[in-house]
């Protein structure tokens, strides 16, 4: 692949809902240009982009692939997403690394959540925007529903520059309104036609609908337009080109991904009218902000300074590690030896490559606004900046959504267990909204995602890419014990076997502390009644006491204790005896102080259309959800704020998926720890007495 000034390249992402024909669109691109030989198909497996043996079983894309193809003296860089919601986190991270999103849907009247989804990340990332409307040649294909659809949801700023020829079954073609000629044929076989004349009414009224867009997306055009002059091709192109870079223009393109139809026009289109690094606003993606807080603008210039950001990383087994990154400014040449502002290392540039799917072409040179992959970086993870010197800029960092979803694995045999860690900590690297760690007082290994069909891929992935079993389990909810009132107790442990004894005997005061003070140990001890070497044999004892809890088995908090009084014995008092004097005074006291058992408490925040309020408030309040408030977000969007228990929120990800088909979302964070109720701390306490019988039983 030959050099390119960022001036002739297009960084885009082919986005858009699941099956809604992404991969076989950028199938037929990668024909058309010649960049592959033949099409591949998602049921036979053997496209460019779905090359994973995962994605090949399931026929969905799971991970972005960038996949780079030259026309016309310009190079795409394509990189095509996954369209299902729970790999948001792919679209956040891709969105950092171009300059444009081709939203594809299908031609209906509905528009899919992958969709909206798309649009709205678009938007967050001040992103150009073109949508590309596949399938039409379906039975029941809708094109002038969807177009009405597009105008009620986003406006006027969404133009069709484009109208199909022929209808269902009997599409064959494009008429495109900028040249105002019709494209027959598919890929490479396209040939070029006058309008048909049905079609010279309809073709006229939506060129004056497409040049009304261009004039508004150009100051100076829009004066020539409303002084009645016509506007030339190249001025409308050139108005296109400023409204869609502006964000004022949505250009509306038709084709087939089945056939190929309306895919070279396609292709010209993303080069006339998709920014390139140099035309993208500096604010969107190429912003450094240096680590005192000023921030710089980085303008694509080769001769600048080295500014790269890894959006994506991936662990092969057999490869190792590869970083994709995102050159926003300098170059990049093998072997360099560049500086990871993060994490204030040094990282040497071996391997450098330009990835096309699953093959890979070495380069020994990258310049600003490509993208390309490097092997075997120690330090570096997605969302890391590269910088050249000793630069300490920064670029914009990759905002995720927190994970909202969790379960529990235990691994199936030891050579599981042994390899577990390792396997969890590359998926960890991988995948930025995945989350894996120890719950010590559960004793569970915890699984965070973006719900159900991430984590499910996630644990195929450890046993097809790193020869890991697990089983799933739910995964048990935090609770805590603590008390409500002020107690004093005696722990006295004295044993006597024959020759040395036991001796311990300590009093203690237990008292209540506020919520989230965790606990204090005071030593109050006057006197030498307990010699001081014995006082942390107690605390021990105590602490030791309280990771197992009192009532159900749950970890104890929020408490003070003080040892005020006590007993030795010069010959049998040892600091084993007295750390069991400490186990005995803290049971006996917390018995007496008015235990209880804490549950945790979440702050949730739930976004929906303002027709699914009521169906999710409900569903919050039959959750014993505590309404915070709503706010209105967007027109016809509301922001439902409330506090939910932990335990009622394990399969909400899912739920909310049901109720609002898809189109529901929501964030949550821990918010405190508040008293379970009395029922189902009784559930609790009755539960953890019957595991302990079977398990005395049993032993």
């Amino acid at each position: 692949m030959q050099r390119y000034t960022p001036d002739n390249i297009r960084n885009v992402a082919v986005v858009g809902h699941g099956s809604c024909g992404k991969t076989m669109l950028i199938e037929h691109m990668l024909y058309t240009a010649s960049a592959t030989d033949r099409v591949g198909t998602v049921e036979a497996g053997n496209t460019q982009s779905d090359f994973d043996p995962l994605e090949i079983r399931k026929k969905i894309s799971l991970s972005s692939s960038v996949l780079p193809i030259e026309w016309h003296g310009s190079k795409i860089n394509l990189i095509d997403v996954p369209g299902y919601p729970d790999f948001i986190g792919e679209l956040h991270c891709v969105a950092r690394a171009v300059e444009a999103f081709i939203i594809v849907c299908e031609a209906k009247r509905d528009l899919d959540v992958g969709f909206e989804l798309a649009w709205e990340i678009a938007e967050e990332y001040g992103l150009a925007k073109c949508i590309f409307v596949n399938k039409l040649e379906r039975d029941n294909a809708d094109y002038d529903g969807l177009i009405e659809t597009l105008h009620e949801r986003y406006g006027r700023s969404v133009v069709g520059v484009q109208i199909p020829i022929g209808h269902q079954a009997a599409f064959s073609g494009v008429l495109d309104l900028l040249g105002m000629k019709v494209y027959r044929g598919k890929d490479r076989g396209v040939e070029i036609e006058d309008i048909p004349s049905g079609y010279s009414e309809e073709a006229a009224y939506r060129r004056e609908k497409m040049m009304d867009a261009a004039a508004e997306g150009d100051d100076d055009l829009a004066m020539k337009y409303l002084e009645g002059e016509d506007l030339t091709e190249d001025e409308v192109e050139h108005g296109l080109l400023v409204g869609v870079e502006r964000g004022r223009v949505v250009p509306v393109m038709v084709g087939s991904a089945l056939s190929g139809i309306g895919v070279a026009t396609l292709l010209d289109r993303i080069i006339k009218e998709l920014p390139s690094p140099v035309e993208a606003p500096k604010d969107v993606n190429g912003v450094s902000i240096h680590k005192s807080g000023e921030e710089a603008a980085s303008g694509a210039d080769e001769k600048g300074q080295l500014s790269a950001l890894c959006f994506k990383t991936t662990a092969d087994p057999f490869v190792g590690k590869i970083n994709y990154l995102r050159v926003f400014n300098g170059s990049i040449r093998a072997d360099d030896t560049v500086s990871n502002v993060n994490r204030e290392v040094e990282e040497r540039l071996h391997n450098l490559f330009y990835p096309h799917g699953k093959t890979q072409e070495t380069t020994a040179y990258v310049g600003p606004g490509d993208i390309c992959a490097v092997a075997k970086l120690t330090n570096t993870h997605t969302g890391d900046t590269l910088a050249g010197g000793k630069s300490k800029m920064l670029l914009k960092p990759i905002d995720m959504p927190e994970p909202i979803y969790r379960i529990a694995i235990s691994p199936k045999t030891k050579a599981d267990e042994d390899k577990l860690p390792t396997a969890l900590e590359k998926l960890m690297d991988e995948d930025p909204t995945f989350r894996a760690y120890r719950d010590g007082a559960a004793h569970q290994e915890i699984i965070e995602g973006m719900g159900d069909i991430h984590l499910d891929t996630l644990i195929e992935k450890l046993k097809s890419k790193f020869g890991v079993t697990v089983t799933i389990e739910d995964a048990k909810v935090p609770y805590k014990e603590t008390i409500r009132g002020k107690a004093k107790a005696n722990g006295r442990h004295k044993r006597q076997s024959g020759g040395k004894g036991q001796f311990g005997d300590c009093w203690i005061e237990l008292e209540p502390l506020n919520r989230g003070e965790g606990f204090v140990f005071e030593n109050k001890v006057v006197g030498g009644a307990i010699p001081k070497n014995f006082i942390p044999a107690i605390e021990k004892g105590i602490r030791e006491a309280m990771e197992h809890g009192f009532l159900a088995g749950y970890p104890a908090m929020d408490f003070k204790v003080t040892v005020y009084d006590g007993s030795y014995h010069d010959v049998d008092s040892n600091e084993m005896a007295f750390k069991m004097a400490g186990h005995l005074a803290i049971k006996a006291a917390v018995e007496k102080s008015d235990p209880t058992i804490l549950e945790p408490i979440l702050e949730v925040e739930v976004d929906v259309s303002d027709d699914q309020v009521g169906d999710v408030v409900g569903d919050l309040n039959g959750r014993r959800g505590q309404l915070l408030g709503m706010d209105q977000v967007a027109a016809g969007k509301t922001r439902i704020r409330a506090l939910v228990p932990m335990a009622n929120m394990t399969r909400y990800a899912l739920d909310l998926r049901s109720i609002t088909k898809g189109r529901g979302r929501f964030r949550q964070h821990f918010a405190h720890y508040s008293d379970l109720p009395y029922p189902e701390q009784q559930a609790l306490v009755a539960a953890f007495a019957k595991s302990r019988q079977e398990h005395e039983a049993h032993h």
